[in-house]
């Protein structure tokens, strides 16, 4: 996608050949800051911290953490030692792993001699699937809101609810809800996006927001529990959201607040959508709501917020009194049954083990 005019992915290798470089999103919008990762634990960091975040771009992140760890040394002994360290980072995102284990796999039985070139050939590769997986995404999307298109007076926009940031910040290029719009967008469909803001972190307003404008796409920050009168006066046509882990059983883990936007949906009759790249489906859980683990992150970042005073500098204030105890659950499980279907690579998919099995058969075998 483009920022300012000129082409941006998320992470990338640089021209040396070795180091990668990534936006770095905890500056934005406010700033656009590009960050050099150099070694597995500058990786580990940038996940960590959310210099970089989302599903997707973790798993690639993290799989340029490895290269960058078989760079400095090949053993066996850092490869185990980096694959740990790089897990830790974040414990919700299935694509992480799901990374870690593709390069573990390619790279164990090799002599260390080799290792390097491997991993990052992998690496790479990784990225441009994530791409090709994304733009899939957007093309059997497109055709869901073509139809809603069709069914709408002349120059009357197709409104589209997101929450969190499930764009190409999120991933390495298009990203997986997003993707569907800008492709509407290009191909002259009037869409306009409500974009919930996404407390405690605001990666709605910060990110998506800045990213639809930057692409010229017409859109609406909202507050978070703005979406369900929103739909209750017929003001959404259908919500599209990402997700960071899907269970066997269809249950969809996403940003904290999303299970309200389905319930909200469900009661309008509004349909309800999950962006899904086959990376993010974990075939060993069957009940999400039960067994995906629930990241509990910082309590300064619900009792803190960062922003640009009038006159321009990026202060952080806080905003809950002191003393008072805060919780921060980071994501929640929306059950299968909320979710109106499953737009993957592959085609739009009922939220059902036996429609995630069929579509993938290669990621549900032994599972």
């Amino acid at each position: 996608m483009k920022v300012d005019g000129r082409h941006f992915r998320s992470i990338w290798l640089e021209h040396d050949g070795w180091t990668v470089g990534a936006i770095d999103q905890r500056r934005l919008p406010h700033e656009f800051v590009v960050a050099r990762i150099a070694s597995a634990a500058d990786a580990t960091e940038a996940i960590r911290s959310m210099l970089v975040r989302g599903a997707p771009l973790i798993g690639a992140t993290a799989a340029y953490g490895m290269a960058l760890a078989m760079r400095t040394d090949a053993s066996d002994a850092t490869l185990d030692r980096a694959y740990a360290m790089l897990l830790a980072a974040r414990p919700t995102a299935i694509n992480l792993k799901w990374a870690l284990d593709e390069m573990a796999r390619l790279l164990r039985p090799l002599p260390a001699s080799e290792r390097v070139a491997a991993a990052y050939q992998r690496a790479g590769e990784i990225a441009e699937e994530d791409v090709a997986i994304n733009q899939g995404i957007g093309r059997h999307g497109l055709a869901l809101i073509e139809q809603i298109a069709a069914t709408k007076q002349p120059g009357e926009p197709i409104n589209i609810l997101t929450h969190c940031n499930a764009g190409w910040l999120a991933t390495v290029d298009w990203g997986t809800a997003t993707a569907p719009i800008y492709l509407s967008h290009d191909s002259g469909l009037k869409v306009h996006v409500w974009v919930d803001e996404t407390r405690p972190r605001n990666q709605g307003a910060s990110l998506t927001a800045w990213e639809l404008g930057h692409h010229g796409v017409p859109h609406t920050v909202i507050p978070d529990n703005t979406g369900g009168h929103l739909m209750q006066h017929h003001m959404v046509d259908l919500a599209i959201v990402g997700t960071d882990r899907v269970a066997a059983n269809g249950d969809v883990c996403n940003k904290i607040g999303t299970y309200l936007k389905a319930l909200a949906a469900h009661d309008n009759g509004v349909p309800f959508y999950v962006a899904l790249p086959s990376p993010t489906i974990d075939f060993s859980i069957d009940d999400g709501i039960r067994q995906i683990p629930i990241e509990q992150r910082s309590t300064e970042e619900v009792a803190t917020m960062t922003g640009r005073t009038a006159e321009g500098r990026v202060e952080t204030v806080r905003v809950v009194p002191d003393g008072s105890p805060v919780a921060n659950y980071a994501f929640d499980v929306t059950p299968a049954r909320l979710v109106t279907g499953l737009i993957t690579e592959r085609g739009l998919l009922r939220p059902e083990r036996a429609a995630l099995a069929s579509a993938f058969p290669e990621r549900s075998a032994g599972h």
